[in-house]
């Protein structure tokens, strides 16, 4: 049986957070979009209701404050730049929550994006997450789900979520909303220091979608992982 959550996500308002909201609600979670005002996530959630209006058994979708919008959610989803990140996640009240970071500290110069090294390459924004808020439980999940096909029309994206962490219960968290993007359980991928892989990972698919056209994601093989499966 499928778990449903109280979500909030953390930059709702951005490209990738109104697609995993969208997403998690057209599944049936409830989610509260989050953002530094509190009438820009109002106006993002009607527009996510509004996309969901005729879909059967979708969670509600409301706008709130970052803060706020934290307040009473299961689950944080932090879908946030990464220049800000460490002031905003410190402002948060975390504590006892479930954190999906699917942060990825890029940058971009003339020859494409490519991943800034973070602590001297001993360090991610999952793992800066998780030093902000000890008492949470944060994993990463998401990087590398494109948010144009996020926001797009088919009900499940044929790739696999990547999970981290060092908690097998947030983990497991993070699988199970996996279900609500790619009809499946995500995967897990190791401990959260491997964040430190998986948020470089993006540029190469933003190079791979530059060069070809696309919006590429990451498919495991040597797994019986059917889209749709194991819903």
């Amino acid at each position: 049986m499928t778990t449903t959550y109280r979500i909030a996500v953390m930059g709702g308002t951005g490209p990738q957070g109104k697609g995993l909201a969208y997403r998690f609600a057209r599944h049936g979670h409830t989610v509260v979009v989050g953002s530094r005002a509190a009438d820009r996530a109002s106006a993002v959630a009607e527009e996510i209701r509004g996309r969901l209006s005729a879909v059967a058994g979708a969670g509600e979708v409301s706008g709130d404050e970052n803060v706020a919008a934290c307040a009473d959610a299961d689950v944080v989803v932090l879908a946030v730049p990464w220049d800000g990140h460490d002031e905003l996640v410190a402002s948060l009240p975390l504590t006892g929550k479930t954190v999906v970071s699917c942060v990825n500290p890029l940058a971009f110069d003339k020859r494409g994006a490519h991943g800034r090294v973070v602590d001297g390459g001993e360090g991610s924004a999952a793992e800066h997450a998780q030093a902000l808020a000890p008492d949470a439980t944060v994993v990463g999940a998401f990087h590398n789900v494109s948010a144009v096909l996020l926001w797009g029309d088919d009900d499940y994206l044929d790739e696999d979520v990547l999970c981290v962490g060092d908690s097998e219960d947030g983990k497991a968290v993070a699988m199970e909303l996996a279900r609500a993007v790619v009809g499946r359980e995500g995967i897990s991928a190791g401990k959260l220091r491997l964040a430190r892989q998986l948020e470089p990972l993006t540029a190469v698919l933003i190079s791979i979608n530059r060069r070809y056209k696309v919006n590429s994601g990451i498919r495991i093989t040597g797994l019986d992982r059917a889209p749709g499966a194991g819903q």
